[in-house]
């Protein structure tokens, strides 16, 4: 240590990198901190690696190496032994004849040059690197742990009689160095290198030949750089995680799940280990959740401003409830919890349901349920509402009793946050109503869906324009974002650094799309309908997609366009998409809707080719070939308000081929635009008031008579009692069908 010390003090005075005085205070420092003067100059941000590295190499006149600019030959990895490079601390870089050149953090002194020399028969040339350098080149080459692999491999036998006695509650330092090389000390090195490299999964993969080890970062899988022989040591290291998480090591044919903490210098570590038996073996996936969350914020979430100040404004209702929706792993759990933490205060009483509990937050009463036991997301619930709560957080909402204890006690005056698992927020509607939940509770409790996916960060060390984007991913978000010009799209990439791990992407933002319950939505959702059509008028009412938001992420230079394309569906338009909401018998529309006069010229299909995939049939209403009295009117554009459309004063009769609570059809002699828009009175019985509505054509088919069309319309803007009436009288027509056949049969 005094020769190394000597040596930098030496060099950073002498090329004026610090003053005499100050480097001999530094000095004076360091030793009564007991580290060396590198150690401490570093540690405090004094100086950089990099100024010692080259006033190093220019006092002792040393070669400096950059490893992100050399590779290293594996010729020349196999001629030096894993225990020699990490116990000498050197890289092997390159072979000319009989001498290796090998990079060091730190000047070698002659009596370890001839240690090394002895050893390999090589004559031995010392360049310098960063230290931060030569630890990434070790790890790369050579795999990192091979120094504990490679000693457990020299001993005479595996130490796996050493796992027994480790079932008890002490919380294991995976930060603690060892000598020692176990299976334990192993097992702590793959954890923390995985927390080191801001992993949230570890899998551990047996096949034939091989065992991979992945971490998942920022999402992606990428591979952990372990040495191959660590396969020699699967069954060990999966018992010692096994004990780890209190399973049984003995169970090899049943998926087990567990958990256990470990701990680091910065904080403690929450692992949640899965197991799953394979034909090769068990494959074994790990969790690793940092219990810390103060860094969890609305802000360090989401990337819209918008879309966050929208978030804010649905958790501050007093009651009600929010479903985040989304796949597995879409970061909603987190979102509510960032959501918690905002609203979390001394007057106010939450509670969460979870399975498992992911965070610790204080100040919030967390139960987790336990299925061993029957202690299930509904029982929970019950009990929970005795405990006099203001808020609630259900984990996930996953079967008919979960929802109705949800939606019941949001119901009752409370804020409850849960999580579906959907692929927008449309569809969470729908969920719903097919789980069992009855449209009048869904409507009356439900505040919003929050659809969210997360989307990768552009590194911001490596962050550059990219000017190699297509043509057609432009125009799309042009299209998206109601840009003037292509011109207007800005776009950046990450051309990768060590900072990243050269993939380009640091970290991951949330993108979102949150659908808000109105009237016109309320009213909808007591009819069943589609998602897409709830959708459509989400759209009218100013609703931005999760594509949309992924576009605008992408012009903030906060992520790729392929990221988006990668967790976002294209926004698809649709007939339905046009509808608008009507007052009285005047349907007010948005210019997008199609010009009744400018409508293109129908094709006339033959009724061989009906299928069930239109508007008219996909209500999943019963259908009745009945002749029912209809008048219509054909609807135009105000001349003098374009927003409104007027009858043309033209009055049709005709009689239906069937009719549904969905739409009808009617024959004409006319042939009238797929598009067009008619005011329908439909009479279904005598000295029964007629039930008024607009409705869409969306097929015209040639019909057996000639000159005969079918015109196939779906009605628009029908009220929940008109569609009750005609639902109740196709059902009381085809039982009275059914009678006649039988009484004639």
């Amino acid at each position: 240590m005094k020769h190394i010390n000597r040596l930098l003090q030496d060099a950073l005075v002498k090329y004026n990198v610090l003053s005499s005085e100050e480097v001999s205070n530094y000095l004076t420092e360091a030793q009564s901190a007991d580290e060396n003067l590198k150690e401490y100059l570093l540690h405090n941000g004094i100086v950089s690696e990099k100024q010692i590295v080259i006033a190093l190499s220019q006092s002792l006149s040393l070669e400096v190496i950059d490893f992100n600019t050399v590779t290293v030959e594996r010729a020349v990895v196999d001629l030096v032994p894993v225990r020699f490079v990490w116990y000498y601390r050197f890289m092997p870089v390159r072979l000319e004849n009989r001498l290796l050149t090998i990079a060091c953090a730190d000047p070698v002194d002659v009596r370890i040059q001839d240690e090394i020399r002895t050893h390999l028969g090589y004559d031995i040339h010392v360049v310098l690197t960063e230290h931060s350098q030569l630890i990434d080149a070790l790890k790369t080459y050579y795999g990192f742990a091979s120094d504990t692999i490679d000693k457990m491999l020299s001993k005479d036998k595996v130490v796996g009689h050493k796992l027994t006695g480790f079932f008890d509650q002490e919380v294991e330092d995976i930060d603690r160095t060892s000598e020692d090389p176990t299976i334990s000390s192993l097992v702590n090195k793959i954890i923390l290198e995985a927390y080191n490299k801001r992993a949230t999964d570890i899998h551990i993969e047996p096949y034939r030949h091989k065992v991979r080890f992945r971490y998942r970062i920022d999402g992606a899988l990428v591979d952990a750089q372990l040495p191959d022989k660590v396969r020699h040591f699967l069954p060990q290291i999966l018992s010692r995680i096994k004990i780890l998480a209190n399973l049984s090591i003995t169970e090899r044919r049943l998926p087990q799940d567990g958990s256990a903490v470990v701990k680091t210098k910065d904080q403690q570590l929450d692992l949640r280990i899965s197991t799953m038996p394979t034909p090769r073996g068990e494959s074994l996936v790990i969790r690793v959740l940092p219990t810390k969350v103060s860094f969890l914020s609305l802000e360090n979430l989401g990337c819209n401003p918008d879309s966050i100040s929208r978030i804010r404004g649905l958790i501050k209702k007093p009651h009600g409830i929010i479903f985040m929706t989304g796949p597995t792993g879409s970061g909603k759990t987190t979102t509510l919890y960032a959501c918690l933490k905002e609203i979390n205060s001394p007057q106010s009483k939450i509670i969460t349901i979870e399975d498992p509990v992911e965070y610790e937050m204080e100040g919030i009463t967390q139960v987790q349920i336990n299925p061993k036991i029957k202690f299930s997301f509904s029982t929970g619930l019950r009990s929970l509402l005795r405990h006099d709560p203001d808020i609630v957080m259900v984990g996930e909402v996953r079967d008919i009793e979960t929802a109705e204890m949800s939606i019941r006690t949001a119901l009752t005056g409370h804020l409850v946050f849960s999580t579906l698992h959907t692929n927008d927020a449309a569809s969470g509607i729908t969920r719903l109503i097919d789980m069992g939940v009855e449209p009048y509770l869904v409507a009356s409790s439900v505040e919003a869906f929050v659809a969210q996916r997360l989307v990768r960060v552009i590194c911001p060390k490596c962050k550059v324009l990219d000017g190699d984007v297509r043509d057609e991913i432009k125009t799309m978000m042009v299209n998206a974002l109601q840009l003037h010009s292509p011109g207007e799209v800005i776009i950046y990439k990450g051309s990768g650094c060590d900072y990243c791990n050269h993939t380009g992407y640091y970290g991951r933002v949330a993108i979102y799309e949150i659908l808000f319950l109105n009237d016109s939505i309320r009213t909808a959702i007591l009819e069943k309908p589609r998602s897409n059509y709830i959708k459509s008028i989400a759209l009218r009412e100013g609703l931005i997609t999760l594509r949309q938001n992924g576009w605008k992420a992408v012009m903030q230079g906060i992520t790729t366009p392929q990221e988006v394309i990668n967790v976002t569906v294209k926004d698809e338009d649709s007939d339905v998409a046009k509808e608008q909401p009507v007052i009285g018998h005047v349907a007010a529309i948005k210019t997008v809707e199609p010009n009744v006069n400018e409508l293109r010229p129908v094709s006339i299909k033959d009724k061989g080719t009906w299928t069930t995939e239109q508007e008219y049939e996909s209500r999943n209403y019963q259908r009745m070939k009945v002749p029912v009295s209809v008048r219509y009117q054909l609807l135009k554009r105000d001349p003098n308000n374009p927003e409104f459309l007027l009858s043309d004063g033209i009055e049709y009769t005709a009689v239906t081929s069937d009719v549904s609570a969905g739409g009808l059809r009617f024959l004409s002699k006319t042939i009238f635009p797929v598009g067009s828009i008619f005011e329908l009175r439909i009479q279904l019985e005598e000295g029964i008031k007629g039930i008024i509505c607009l409705a869409k054509v969306c097929r015209i088919e040639q019909d057996s008579l000639a000159n005969n069309y079918t015109v196939v319309n779906y009605y628009l803007d029908m009220a929940c009692e008109d569609r009750g009436m005609i639902n109740r009288f196709v059902k009381k027509m085809s039982a009275s069908d059914r009678q006649e056949l039988e009484q004639v049969s």
